[in-house]
């Protein structure tokens, strides 16, 4: 007789049972208890997947003729596809699964999921209504907003209090005398089957976002019955979500980040002749501009396309991370237009629609801005900072981080083709003739370093690669918090706020059809920047034949200011790369264990200044106190 330890490494490995037998339904059972999940292949073509400790089963029957209503369950973290053959068995292993695990969380919900007939417009949720009230009135609420979640629907929903809970003629999973006996809740779910036509075909996009719809429903009334009827600890209903992916996930997760490494952004839009284009602007007196000349692709922008095309992203169940994928792919594909667009107006526009464009009230706030903060005067020059002192400050900051992790390394680079300090996939671009004084230092430290550079290695940490490279529209809250950094070391200085202002006020006058030198006279003469700084503005705001990323520090410091004020937390916003828009989902991941805390943390993070100022900004701080005084 072989040992259990045998038992399970051959589990692992095949990932099929072949029947109902005694010992297989045994075998299952020793797996569960062992293992942090389970998932194999089932007679007639089954499957079963539990993730542990979770009192919950959604159950589906192979049907022909059924499109999509199997994908329904097979994003959950429990379930069980039941198969065309030997459905007694199934019945077995269903009373031995509930026996086992009701009689350590106390009771445990069979859901099964089926569909209506093609006329329907009724949402039918068959269980004890006695029993489980507040779980199956929380559902029903749930369904009877989903006429207001989609323009277009007119469907109602009714709980029908039957012990006739299975899909019409066919046999039930268990007797309600079979199922009190195993401590097992039986409750059939029938959906009308608006999401494809009456020949059988999905609406796939309508499909989508409808079966997102639908499992969070689910996942609101699971969440009921856990905290009513069981002794399950789960936080919240947002824990409900599969804690371990699907290899699909990973896979395409590397394949969009391997595309985005395949070409560094915004390098390639950078002019590789600034220098020269400042000299001629500056020697002609702000006259003559010489044509910007970009670096030579090192991709094919079509090959690109199609390899971002084929994947699959649409075989993803898991509704937090299809959502993720396909936003992060029409970025991409948006980047990739603009590289082979380059001096073109059509950047400009792809631009626009990347970045969301300039709105009013963010224009109003730049230059409410630079009416109540003055030009500062920069009289003192003897404390100015080269390269390669700041790259000094910049290693030193990385040794902080290794004592924090072991792990942490970053390399600085000090280049003569760029015209502005940045990070690019986790390293340190710094201009050689880049000069600041020293507290402007310490705020950049903490822009370029303590922000950038530090949530590149905490994304790199996360199981999902893109954490790391950004989600889709990660920039205004990454640019956001960088420019928070600054304001949370005492490091923002009027002049840079300015600067922020003056990048909106650029923005909105590309859009109008501003041309450098008039863009130029408007900042300088206008708005009082000096010829350096009018220059700086507007000479990024123009690479590519307009680029509009630069709005985006002022407008995601405007986001994370209201984020904040609102009782927003400040330390998970470091964990990676991603979009104010995104912290519910990755609160989410979080809750799910898919995602881990973060690694390393900056310099500032809960010190007594940073308190003091986070407590500012909750009472209703403007933006133009901000600056150091």
């Amino acid at each position: 007789m072989p040992s259990w330890h045998y038992l399970i490494k051959l589990f692992k490995v095949m990932q099929e049972i072949p029947d109902f037998s005694e010992n297989s339904i045994e075998q299952i059972l020793t797996i569960l208890e062992k293992e942090k999940e389970i998932s194999c292949r089932l007679p007639g073509n089954g499957v079963l997947h539990i993730e542990k400790d979770l009192p919950y089963l959604v159950i589906y029957r192979r049907q022909d003729e059924d499109k999509g209503t199997r994908r329904l369950v097979t994003s959950e973290s429990s379930y069980m596809i039941i198969g065309n053959k030997d459905f007694n068995g199934y019945q077995d292993l269903l009373i031995h699964l509930s026996g086992n695990i009701s009689s350590k969380l106390e009771s445990y919900l069979l859901f099964e999921i089926y569909s209506a007939d093609n006329d329907s417009s009724m949402f039918k949720i068959k269980g004890p209504a006695q029993k489980l009230p507040s779980t199956l009135e929380t559902l029903k609420e749930e369904f009877l907003k989903i006429n207001t979640a989609f323009s277009g629907l007119y469907l109602d929903c009714e709980i029908m209090d039957t012990p006739h809970r299975q899909p019409e003629g066919m046999e039930p999973l268990m007797s309600i005398e079979q199922a009190k006996n195993c401590g097992a809740v039986l409750v059939g779910l029938e959906i009308p089957p608006v999401f494809r036509t009456e020949d059988n075909r999905l609406y796939p996009v309508f499909f989508r976002s409808f079966k997102d719809y639908v499992i969070k429903a689910i996942h609101r009334s699971f969440f009921d019955f856990i905290r009513v009827q069981t002794s399950a600890g789960v936080a919240s209903f947002n824990a409900l979500g599969r804690k371990y992916l699907k290899q699909i996930v990973f896979d395409i997760d590397k394949q969009l980040v391997d595309i985005e490494k395949s070409y560094q952004f915004l390098w390639l839009v950078s002019p590789a002749n600034i220098h020269e284009i400042k000299q001629e602007f500056f020697k002609s007196n702000y006259d003559r501009v010489i044509d910007y000349h970009y670096r030579l692709l090192p991709v094919d922008p079509d090959v690109l396309k199609r390899r971002l095309y084929n994947l699959k992203i649409e075989d993803i169940d898991d509704p937090a991370m299809s959502y993720l994928f396909r936003e992060k792919r029409e970025e991409l594909d948006m980047q990739i237009t603009m590289l082979s667009e380059r001096g073109s107006r059509n950047f400009l526009y792809d631009s626009i629609r990347l970045y969301k464009g300039v709105e009013k009230p963010l224009c109003e706030e730049a230059r409410k801005i630079l009416n109540e903060v003055p030009e500062e005067d920069e009289e003192n020059q003897q404390d100015l900072l080269d390269a390669r002192a700041f790259s000094s400050m910049a290693r030193k900051e990385f040794d902080y981080y290794r004592e924090q992790d072991e792990n942490f390394k970053c390399r600085v680079h000090i280049r003569k083709d760029v015209n502005v300090m940045m990070v690019s996939q986790g390293e340190l671009y710094i201009p050689q003739d880049y000069k600041m004084n020293r507290v402007e230092a310490e705020a950049l430290i903490q822009h370029e370093v303590g922000t950038h550079v530090l949530t590149y290695y905490n994304g790199s940490k996360q199981p999902l690669s893109q954490l790391s490279i950004g989600l889709a529209d990660y920039d205004p809250l990454q640019e956001g918090l960088a420019v928070m950094s600054e304001f949370m070391v005492d490091g923002l200085t009027p002049n840079r706020l300015r600067i922020l202002a003056g990048r909106v006020l650029a923005g909105e006058a590309v859009m109008e059809g501003g041309n450098f030198q008039e863009i130029f006279r408007l900042l300088k003469m206008e708005y009082g920047f000096s010829a350096e700084r009018a220059f700086n503005i507007t000479s990024r705001i123009m690479q590519g034949g307009g680029f509009m990323k630069d709005i985006i520090y002022l407008k995601g410091l405007v986001l994370l200011k209201d984020y904040l004020k609102d009782g927003g937390e400040y330390e998970p916003l470091l964990a990676g790369k991603y979009g104010i828009n995104h912290t519910e989902i990755i609160r989410e991941l979080t809750d799910r264990k898919v995602l881990k805390p973060m690694q390393i943390k900056p310099r500032y993070l809960h010190s007594d200044q940073m308190f003091e100022k986070l407590k500012l900004i909750r009472q209703g701080l403007g933006l133009s106190q901000m600056v150091r005084k």
